[in-house]
Order: C-alpha cells, then sequence, then structure tokens
C-alpha cells in the first residue's frame, strides 16, 4: 500500500503540490474562522464553584462581564453624563454610579460610609460598568472599545475583561514578529548546517503548510487559547524538523541505488515511513499527556500541538517529496561548505572516562531535583503583562485609590429574612481584608416593600430567585492572604445557603492554583509512563526506557531547578507543559543515539567502537535538532511582552538545548557502562537484523542532509574511529 502510494506520489509532484495548495487555502480560511479566547480562567473544570458562580453571573445577572471606570478631577456633571452615555453603548447592560441610587445634588457625606467609600476616594469617583455577553467574547471588546472612546485623559478603566482586551490587542501586535524571527532563526541555523543554501527553504515550506493545516483544522474545535496560538507554531516548527531532515537525508542515500530520482525518493518514503511513525509517537504521547490536566487549557494545547505533529508527519510523507523533486537542480546548484563541530575528540573522551561521566550523571540529579521542587511560581495573571499596558495602570489605580485590590461576588438564593442576611453581610465584614460588602440589604431596611425601592438597584441585585453580592478586598488576587480570605468566606456563606458560589477573579485564580499543583503532578506521571511503554516496545527493552527516560529527566530537572538558583519566577503552567513537551519533544535525541548504537553493535563492534561510531553519527542531526528548536522558541521570548508566553518559551529553548548537552556528554557513557545490562533485559539487542525471527522496527540515524559530494559525518567518525582504537584501548 505504502509502495503504490509512494510511487505515485513521485510520479507527479505538480499535482500534489496543486492539491496541497488547494488544501492549504481551505485551512487558511478555517485558520481565520477559528475564534480565539483570551480568558485563561475560563478553562478551570466546569464543577467547580468560582466555575458555576460566573455563569450565573452571565445568565441572568449579565455581570460576567464587569469593569471599573476610574474619573479623576472631573465634577459630578461631567461623570453623571459618561454615566448615561455609558449606558447607550451596545453591548453595556448597565452603567452604576451614584447617580442610580439618588441624585447628584446629594452631598457625599449624605451616603453610608461603605457605599461612599465604594464610589470615591479623593479627588476621583469610580462607576460600574456591566456588559451584556461574555466577558471575553467580541461583543464585550467591541463594547470597552466604545467605552473607552467615550472617556478622555483622566478616565482609566479597569477589570479583568478590559486586560483581556489589552491582552488580545498585544498579541496581534506580536504574532507576526516573533513567528517571523523564529524561522529567520531557524533558516540561519539550517543555512549553517546543511550544505545547500535552498534546503531549509524546501524545508520550512513544507512545514509551513503543515503548521497552517494545523491551525485551520482547529476550526472543529470551535476555538484554542491564545497561549496556544502563541506557541503552537514555533512549537510545531521545531519539533517537527526533524522529520523532513531524516526524509531527505534517506532520499541521498537511495540516489546511489537508482538512477531516478523519484524512484529514489520513493523509496526514502517507505524506508523512512516506519522510523517517523516511531519517533514521532514519543513527542504525540507527550503532548497527549496535557490532555489529562484538569485545567481544560491543558487539553487545547495537547489536542493542538498532538494534531500538529501528526500533520506535520502526514506532510512529510505525502507533500515534502514532491518540493526537494521539483527544486533538486536549484538544491544540488546553491551549495556551500557545512560548518558542524567536530565531537570525536569529546566522544573519545567520554568513553574513556564514561565511569566518571557516570558520577557526574547521578550527582547532578541531586541540585537539579532540589531546584525543581523549590521553583518560584507565580498565578496571578496580570503579572505576565507589561507595566505601562492600560488596563494594568487603571488597576493599579483601583488598588491603591479605592482599596480595591480584587473584587469577590456572592451569588446565593433570594429570600433569606432581612436580619439573617444581616447577620451574614457582618460576620463578612469581620473576615481580615474586607474593605466593603455591597449588598440590597445595605440599602432596605426590611420593612419597606421592594417595589418602593429604586428599581435599577434592585434589577441589580436580584434576579430571577436569585441575589448578588459585592465584596471589595484588600488583598490581592493569587496572594496566600486573599485565599485565606476566600475560605473564610466561604464557610460563612455555606452556613447560610450550602449552594451558594463566590466567583470573580481572585475566587478563580484561587481554583487555578489547587488544579495547577494537581495537573502538574497528573500529567508528569502520564506522560513518563507512556513514553517509557513506547521505548520499551519500540526496542524490545526494560533498561532502555530506563536510561533513556531518566536522561531527559534530568535534563527537564536542570532547566525548572536553574528558575530557582536563578531566582526567576515563572508562569503557573510553565512547569506543566515543560515537563511534557521537553520529554516527548526531546527524548527522540535519545532514541537516535541509542539505535544507531544497536546497530553499530548488530554489525560486530565491541560496546565501546559502536558508541563512538553511533555517537559521531548522531551528533551532526542532535546539534541541528537541538538548535532548530531552541531558535524557533528563542524568537518568542526575546520580543514578547506577555511574560506568560515568554516565560514558557524561554523554558523550551532553554531546555532543547539542556537535553542536546545531556545527550551528547552523558548518554554515551551511561549506554556503554550499562551495555551488559542492556543485552540481558533487551529481546535481539546483539543480534544481526539478519539472524532475527521477528524484524524490529529501529529508529534510524538522521544526521544533517549531506549532498553526494561530500561524506557524511558518520562516514568520517567511523573512520577516525577506526584509526584511534588502538589508542583508546
Amino acid at each position: 500500500m505504502l509502495e503504490k502510494i509512494s510511487k505515485k506520489l513521485t510520479r507527479k509532484p505538480k499535482l500534489v503540490m496543486v492539491i496541497a495548495v488547494i488544501v492549504l487555502l481551505l485551512c487558511g480560511a478555517g485558520y481565520i474562522a477559528t475564534r480565539i479566547n483570551y480568558d485563561i480562567l475560563s478553562y478551570l473544570p466546569p464543577d467547580m464553584d468560582s466555575s458555576r458562580g460566573e455563569k450565573l453571573l452571565e445568565e441572568p445577572f449579565k455581570m460576567a462581564a464587569t469593569t471599573m471606570l476610574i474619573v479623576e478631577d472631573m465634577p459630578p456633571e461631567y461623570t453623571n453624563q459618561l454615566c448615561e452615555s455609558i449606558q447607550k453603548v451596545p453591548g453595556v447592560n448597565n452603567a452604576i454610579w451614584i447617580s442610580n441610587m439618588a441624585g447628584i445634588q446629594i452631598p457625599q457625606n449624605f451616603f453610608p460610609e461603605d457605599i461612599r467609600d465604594m464610589f470615591f476616594a479623593g479627588n476621583a469617583t469610580m462607576l460600574i460598568v456591566q456588559y451584556e455577553n461574555a466577558g471575553a467574547s467580541e461583543e464585550t471588546m467591541k463594547s470597552i472599545d466604545e467605552v473607552r472612546r467615550l472617556c478622555n485623559e483622566k478616565c482609566f478603566l479597569a477589570g479583568f475583561s478590559v486586560v483581556i482586551k489589552d491582552t488580545r490587542d498585544l498579541m496581534d501586535e506580536e504574532l507576526p514578529r516573533f513567528v517571523g524571527l523564529a524561522v529567520l532563526l531557524s533558516l540561519i541555523v539550517m543555512a549553517v548546517t546543511m550544505e545547500s543554501w535552498l534546503l531549509p527553504v524546501a524545508f520550512l515550506m513544507s512545514i509551513g503548510m503543515a503548521i497552517i493545516y494545523n491551525f485551520g483544522t482547529n476550526i472543529f474545535m470551535g476555538e484554542i487559547s491564545y497561549i496556544t496560538k502563541a506557541i503552537a507554531a514555533v512549537l510545531q516548527l521545531g519539533v517537527t524538523m526533524d522529520y523532513s531532515i531524516f526524509l531527505y537525508h534517506r532520499y541521498e542515500e537511495e540516489q546511489k541505488n537508482y538512477d531516478d530520482k523519484r524512484d529514489a525518493m520513493a523509496a526514502a518514503v517507505q524506508a523512512a515511513f516506519t522510523s517517523l511513525f516511531s519517533s514521532s509517537l514519543t513527542t504525540v504521547a507527550g503532548f497527549v499527556a496535557l490532555c489529562f490536566m484538569r485545567l481544560l487549557l491543558g487539553r487545547d494545547i495537547g489536542i493542538v500541538m498532538a494534531k500538529g505533529v501528526v500533520l506535520g508527519v502526514a506532510t512529510v510523507v505525502l507533500v515534502l517529496p514532491s518540493i526537494p523533486l521539483l527544486m533538486d537542480g536549484p538544491i544540488h546548484k546553491h551549495t556551500h561548505r557545512v560548518i558542524t563541530p567536530d565531537f570525536n575528540k569529546i566522544n573519545r573522551f567520554i568513553v574513556r572516562h564514561k565511569w566518571a561521566f557516570l558520577v557526574i550523571f547521578l550527582l547532578a540529579f541531586v541540585p537539579a531535583v532540589y531546584g525543581q521542587n523549590n521553583m518560584p511560581v507565580y498565578y496571578k495573571l496580570d503579572e505576565t503583562l507589561p507595566r505601562d499596558m492600560p488596563s494594568i495602570v487603571a488597576t493599579n489605580k483601583l488598588r491603591d485609590e479605592f482599596g480595591m485590590a480584587s473584587s469577590h461576588f456572592l451569588v446565593m438564593r433570594d429570600g433569606l429574612l432581612h436580619w439573617v442576611m444581616q447577620e451574614m453581610l457582618d460576620k463578612m465584614e469581620e473576615v481580615p481584608g474586607v474593605d466593603s460588602v455591597v449588598a440590597f440589604d445595605k440599602f432596605s431596611s426590611g420593612t419597606v416593600p421592594e417595589f418602593f425601592l429604586p428599581q435599577d438597584l434592585l434589577k441589580i441585585c436580584k434576579q430571577d430567585g436569585m441575589q448578588i453580592i459585592m465584596i471589595n478586598s484588600a488583598y490581592e488576587t493569587a496572594s496566600d492572604a486573599v485565599n485565606e480570605q476566600l475560605s473564610a468566606l466561604t464557610g460563612i456563606v455555606k452556613e447560610y445557603d450550602p449552594d451558594a458560589c463566590i466567583t470573580g477573579e481572585a475566587a478563580m485564580t484561587k481554583d487555578l492554583i489547587d488544579t495547577a499543583d494537581t495537573d502538574f503532578q497528573m500529567t508528569n506521571y502520564v506522560s513518563i509512563i507512556a513514553i517509557f511503554v513506547i521505548i520499551a516496545l519500540t526496542f524490545r527493552s526494560l533498561s532502555i526506557p530506563v536510561l533513556l527516560v531518566a536522561a531527559i529527566e534530568l535534563a527537564i530537572f536542570i532547566n525548572q531547578g536553574y528558575c530557582y538558583f536563578a531566582d526567576t519566577s515563572v508562569p503557573f503552567i510553565a512547569p506543566t507543559i515543560i515537563g511534557c513537551v521537553q520529554l516527548g519533544a526531546t527524548v527522540d535525541y535519545a532514541i537516535l543515539m541509542t539505535s544507531r548504537f544497536q546497530e553499530e553493535l548488530q554489525k560486530g563492534l565491541d560496546r565501546e567502537k559502536a558508541i563512538l561510531a553511533a555517537a559521531s553519527a548522531a551528533d551532526s542531526s542532535i546539534v541541528t535538532s537541538a538548535l532548530v528548536l531552541f531558535c524557533s522558541t528563542l524568537g518568542v521570548s526575546l520580543i514578547s511582552k506577555m511574560e506568560i508566553i515568554s516565560g514558557i518559551c524561554t523554558m523550551l529553548a532553554r531546555g532543547s538545548m539542556i537535553s542536546g548537552i545531556c545527550i551528547l556528554f552523558l548518554l554515551p557513557a551511561l549506554l556503554a557502562v550499562f551495555e551488559p545490562v542492556i543485552n540481558k533485559t533487551t529481546v535481539h539487542w546483539r543480534t544481526p537484523k539478519a539472524s532475527q525471527t521477528v524484524k524490529q522496527p529501529v529508529l534510524e540515524a538522521a544526521p544533517a542532509p549531506q549532498l553526494e559530494s561530500a561524506s557524511s559525518p558518520a562516514e568520517d567518525g567511523a573512520a577516525e574511529t577506526r584509526e584511534t582504537d588502538a589508542a583508546l584501548r
């Protein structure tokens, strides 16, 4: 089946490219139509109280999107007129100021202290703006734009929906720049490590298509998060480049066996498919592990990236063969000298001192694990944004001038007696850090019928048998103090209404913290077990998975532990993503060297000669792959002003290099030392393939492509190994 497909694909490369471009255009339309979700808190598990409360704020109260507008140094007449204008903005459900409750002629001192402190602070006053649609909806974003247009330079709009709006605008501005830089840096790396200037262009064309195929098919998910949008393209570029390099390397080898280059490419596709499939399984497993997170953001990233790897392999097998066939002449015409480091002397030194490197490997776990366990993590989402962003400036003013570091919304059933409500409100006000509690029963004496009270006030506070209470806190979101405060408030509220929900940014962030801590452990275990099983089945071994996973886990611990020793905080989602992605994406380096080691042993070499030959053959591929992943993610970390994006990509870039170093400098020593153990715990480890009763799929080494005019690093390394064997022994 594969033979027939590869023959047909290579016989009509122009037709293949026409079909590929048509599919590309369709996926491009799907990419444009896919909605981007900028609200991370919306990915909380729906069964949590804060998520349930958020839905109740949307319906029936229309308060899920609530912003606070601060007006400084302006007369009451301006504020009242602004309030009336905002109420007319499409998508605005209500604008609440003191004029909703009484005339603007009434002096501030006539209002209850709680109300006065809430709406006035020095020379500033505050309006509460409620929107009809969800906080991250397109309609709310347009309404926020219109509200801002009505304001002058002395007005400051704060609130989580405004932060989302500014995040989206910043993301739209940055994305083209950091994707462009990622492509440029990757192009430079490949141009230096490959003999042809045009070969990297061919690879990037293929991967670019795979990325658009991936993003276009996201339309079936309905929406993806802005974090997924930011990292998926550069991550797919970094982790799937190996597949293109391997296929082309095989094509170069097969050209020696065929007169027709189309037959050579067809043979390369057939020979490479099994290795590509096996290699991609570990990467897919790493991304699929993210789907086990309770935080649905993990599923979002996991599905998109796992799908991206699958589509990357499909594009390499189905589309990429046509590109080199059509560009074969120019690729061979524009050649240059390859600049790659020579690791032969280093490899001999490592093998000669293999026991010392084993000790280094074991000792390195101590500081790495300690640092990883004490890595500083932050959960406050607005800390990831530039300090000069308008919404952040307004949020800081809200905290400094009005003492509203955070606001909680309590949704509970209506119908409790007035004196019972007063008792509950009094208890809530006594909780440390609670500045004020705004509730309907604050305005009502309990003896006046509700229909005598302002209907605007009644509409704000009560709907469909439910009532809402606003609690203003002096504690910042994601702080230990506010989390303790929320626990105390929840305990009080549940005494009066077991079904009541406390929501708001701080409450949802608290649930986010609890969820993320559990997710980090779960995804790590799932990814390790899945990749362990895949490697065990690939090599039919019990010991090889232990060595390879241990080598990459050390790299992960070092990467995360670095944050502790450098005193650098990372966003809460980063450790979970790094733990799965770095393992799945870079364990291929270890598989590459190990499979080549097995091949050399099966040729009859002893273990020291075999590991030297394997390392010499695999080093170039590992360096190129690590550098491409490093460069593709480095561009994002350098450009993005959003720390949640730049932090993740900084760790991915650093992780790719640490993994590469661990494999280049530690794995050869591990394999050489434990080879006798591997032999006893692996089926057909040293048995030549010809004499094996069952053929084993082996991941072949994929060094950087070399054109026919030059000898390959594997050949040079093997020759030098033979020459220096006597000295080594």
